[in-house]
């Protein structure tokens, strides 16, 4: 345990439009978190059609993008807010590449998604069987379209997180 009661957070996220990257960005304020973009070496197509071509066939395959960087010293962070697009009802290829590069044993996984209108999908159930031995809180799912307009859903998300959680309260902005 550290001499101090600050819990060390992450908001990691992958984002394609930045819809996901601005909840990230928004969850960075609320917690006080370092921010870390998980991004593909190889970019994805911008055009909507081809990239969810790109994730169905990488999905299908089971295939990983490598990525351009890693967290450094992963080791500190005892919450990892974790942050992507709900592309074919689960998380993209480039966040099980991120769960496969960092050990997340005892660690406080907190997802979050932007999407189309499948909300969560089954992403969080995918991340409780890529990640058994991380205690996975409940998550926060959006529409994209909500993202910029989204009227304190997300605030009141975290707060309900504070209230049901003692490592998230101990979180200071």
């Amino acid at each position: 345990m550290r001499a101090s009661n600050k819990t060390k957070v992450l908001v990691a996220y992958f984002s394609h439009s930045g819809n996901t990257e601005k909840i990230a960005w928004q969850i960075q304020k609320l917690s006080g978190g370092d921010i870390f973009e998980i991004q593909s070496a190889v970019a994805y197509p911008q055009s909507y059609d081809r990239v969810l071509a790109v994730a169905r066939q990488e999905k299908q395959s089971g295939t990983t993008p490598e990525l351009k960087k890693r967290v450094a010293n992963m080791e500190q962070y005892e919450v990892v807010f974790i942050g992507y697009p709900n592309w074919w009802n689960t998380y993209p290829a480039a966040v099980q590449t991120f769960f496969n590069e960092h050990d997340f044993n005892g660690k406080t996984i907190v997802p979050f998604c932007t999407h189309g209108g499948g909300g969560m999908g089954q992403s969080v159930a995918h991340i409780n069987g890529q990640l058994p031995a991380a205690n996975i809180l409940n998550g926060f799912a959006i529409s994209g379209y909500a993202v910029d307009e989204n009227n304190g859903e997300l605030k009141k998300w975290f707060t309900q997180l504070k209230e049901q959680s003692t490592i998230i309260r101990n979180i200071t902005a």
